[in-house]
């Protein structure tokens, strides 16, 4: 059977290489609110190709792609603006946002032991400490983001510039805004 690369998919079904750390499925984020069922991450197929191939590549240099969210449905996203309505921090629902199109994905990187690479900041610190263009961090943070972002845009993805966790498919703002759901297992 062919899946069409916009189908939704579980990332865990095309590559065991991933940590996990499903932030919203837990309270520990900037929302202090569980608001997704369980920690899986679903995308479009063609992100998860690209992602997986993101991965190889950090594996070749001895590291791993840490995952903090992935697809959100709409549903989540109305939830997530209900608690924080402010679209410097949420999508406004009534756009989504590339999550709600299962093209974007916020991550760092882990080495082979599991200790995360420094980056400056934690996931989801919304001060401009966090942004790609702030230059007042180490040597080694610094270094540590520019190689996430080049291997990312190297297989297909565009960083957002406030943030340097988030990363979005270059093809996935095409896709339509969904609220797909999956079964917690």
């Amino acid at each position: 059977m062919v899946i069409a690369d916009t189908t939704f998919v579980n990332l865990k079904d095309y590559s065991k290489d991933f940590i996990y750390d499903m932030k919203y499925a837990t309270e520990d984020n900037f929302l202090k609110a569980k608001v997704y069922d369980c920690a899986e991450c679903f995308l479009r197929l063609k992100t998860v190709k690209a992602l997986v191939q993101a991965n190889k590549d950090f594996m070749k240099k001895g590291y791993k792609i840490k995952l903090y969210d992935c697809y959100r449905p709409l549903s989540i996203q109305k939830k997530m603006w209900e608690i924080v309505s402010n679209p410097e921090y949420v999508a406004d629902p009534k756009k989504g946002s590339i999550h709600n199109r299962g093209g974007a994905v916020d991550i760092s990187i882990v080495d082979f032991k599991g200790k995360e690479v420094d980056m400056g900041t934690p996931f989801d610190f919304f001060g401009i400490e966090a942004g790609h263009y702030y230059t007042k961090l180490s040597k080694e943070v610094l270094s540590n983001r520019k190689f996430l972002k080049k291997v990312m845009i190297k297989n297909g993805f565009n960083s957002f510039d406030s943030e340097w966790w988030h990363y979005n498919l270059k093809t996935g703002l095409k896709d339509k805004v969904s609220n797909q759901k999956w079964d917690c297992k």
